[in-house]
């Protein structure tokens, strides 16, 4: 190929020259194309840092092209509308006709294959519930013993992203539909931005490893900064966050493309360059002590909901909090339990895909201790991972879920296609970036309004799921309601899969097999993996023995 490159751009070139001397002018722009192209070749034969570049000159420049449009041609020319990924096309469509107050029924029935394994369903009633009675708005009070600004939370709210991961627009587009429709709207660990409190929709304050807008110069947990912006009115809750489904145990990253000094500001660090938060958090080392963090902040706050959210890993890690909050007779607020499934933060392959527990999975464990040690009533659990429909809201409150957070369904609501540029600062729609000439496409008094469809549209189709389930409130779902098919023959409950345990059962001695080892190991004085066979002697729960 590059003998053949040589020959035919040596060629054309002087072809091209001799036909604007002697033809025409006009020829002279032909010339100049012909030599800027052989210019390329010649200098993709002389690199050496591309072996298709060497190897076909300027031809093997097509290779990226194709590469840039794979995913756009695979999504709109080649994809079904139910395997697409991470959301299909049948969920973002429904997300978009919400939004635009599209009609979004479906015809000549689903898509799905309802023989496949994995196919789930709800079950509805044959006394269904007239869904006019039913209270279109549920809400969710937020809130235990030691709350003194209890939180009227709706039950789907906007998870957690950054201002600085999302461009200004997205972030104000968001908030000023979460005001609108009287929802929550979670900042991400980056920090408290102007742009979340200009439309004055509520806030849930998320305070992650780095500590953005409450740190010091060494980046460690600063209280004044914190306790100044925590009794700002917008903020209703503040939520810990441990561990996030994207990249559990890997802290956030923020490129320095789109570290802006307004960025920088607001999260209290150097503008222009790239930001790694820890993995870990300083302000504690132990259950123990986080239990005496949550304390602080709730007093620090004036009293407000304070909680925290993880993705599930090690099992005895999450029973040595629920440890420790039962000898402290502190307890968190709400725990967010998200899925391992990921989210809109950018991570490695490898914690994206293979790092922390499924929602699902991470959920039904979470209810299943509280449960078992007659905590559940002090705490809220809100559901965080590939919640885009009202099944999906259905499905999380059956396992124990009082509550849903989406995402990447409220950045389908303001304008995101999944180009998959989120990390790039390339987001082709103005949400996931910061160049002022992508982000001036998104009008924020127009999407606003689409998020605030969305989400009314959503929480509409859920009560209609209960109603047609012949339940009243969320509270009356049931791991019985929910089925999975597992084989061709078969399909089991959310009960016979996750079954629940019965409330006090840890503390009488009665712990299921599955959590004995994990509970009996869990240490409220270290994280990890430890042996301790004293816990029940140390609180008076006898019962509890190792063995």
């Amino acid at each position: 190929m590059r003998r053949i490159f040589v020959i035919v751009s040596v060629l054309s070139i002087i072809i091209s020259l001799l036909l604007s001397i002697y033809i025409s002018k006009n020829w002279y722009v032909v010339f100049a194309a012909v030599f800027v192209l052989s210019c390329l070749g010649y200098y993709d034969m002389l690199q050496t840092r591309h072996s298709i570049r060497r190897i076909y000159p300027l031809f093997g420049r097509l290779r990226y092209v194709m590469e840039e449009l794979r995913p756009k041609i695979y999504q709109y020319f080649i994809e079904s509308d139910i395997d697409g990924r991470p959301l299909n096309r049948v969920d973002r469509s429904t997300v978009y006709q919400r939004a635009k107050l599209d009609n979004d029924t479906m015809p000549f029935g689903t898509q799905l294959d309802v023989y496949a394994p994995g196919y789930e369903w709800i079950c509805h009633s044959v006394a269904p519930v007239d869904f006019k009675q039913l209270d279109h708005n549920p809400r969710v009070l937020f809130g235990n013993k030691d709350c003194k600004q209890p939180y009227n939370g709706s039950i789907l709210n906007i998870s957690a992203m950054s201002y600085g991961s999302l461009s200004s627009n997205a972030i104000e587009a968001m908030n000023g539909g979460a005001k609108i429709g009287g929802f929550a709207h979670n900042t991400g660990e980056g920090g408290l931005s102007d742009y979340h409190l200009k439309q004055g929709g509520d806030l849930i304050w998320q305070i992650g490893t780095g500590y953005f807008g409450c740190r010091d110069e060494h980046g460690n947990f600063s209280p004044e900064l914190f306790a100044e912006k925590a009794k700002i009115p917008n903020v209703k809750m503040i939520e810990i966050k441990i561990s996030q489904g994207a990249k559990p145990g890997h802290g956030g990253i923020l490129p320095a493309s789109k570290n802006t000094p307004e960025i920088a500001r607001i999260r209290h660090i150097v503008p222009g360059t790239t930001v790694e938060s820890p993995p870990y958090h300083t302000a504690f080392s132990s259950p123990k002590e986080l239990i005496q963090f949550i304390k602080q902040l709730r007093e620090l706050s004036g009293g407000k909901p304070v909680g925290f959210k993880l993705c599930i890993g090690h099992k005895s890690e999450f029973m040595a909090i629920c440890k420790a909050m039962i000898n402290a007779d502190t307890y968190p607020d709400f725990i967010t339990v998200d899925g391992g499934e990921g989210g809109t933060g950018a991570a490695p392959q490898e914690f994206s895909n293979y790092v922390g527990a499924p929602l699902l999975d991470g959920l039904a464990f979470v209810d299943d201790v509280l449960r078992g040690l007659n905590i559940r009533h002090h705490i809220k659990i809100i559901a965080s991972g590939k919640i885009t429909t009202a099944f999906h809201i259905a499905r999380a409150a059956a396992l124990g879920a009082d509550a849903c957070n989406c995402a990447r369904a409220m950045m389908l609501a303001v304008g995101c296609i999944q180009a998959l540029l989120c990390n790039t600062n390339r987001c082709p729609t103005g949400v996931a970036t910061q160049d002022p000439k992508l982000t001036k496409g998104l009008v924020i008094d127009d999407k606003k309004y689409r998020v605030a469809n969305y989400h009314k549209n959503t929480v509409k189709a859920f009560v209609e799921l209960m109603a047609a389930a012949g339940l009243r409130s969320m509270d009356d779902i049931t791991r019985s309601h929910v089925y999975r098919r597992v084989s061709l023959t078969a399909m089991y409950t959310f009960e016979e899969i996750f079954p629940s345990v019965r409330e006090g059962c840890f503390l009488e001695g009665d712990i299921p097999e599955k959590y004995k080892r994990d509970f009996l190991m869990a240490d409220e004085n270290h994280w990890g993996v430890h042996s301790v066979g004293s816990w029940s002697e140390a609180t008076g729960y006898n019962k509890i023995t190792a063995g």
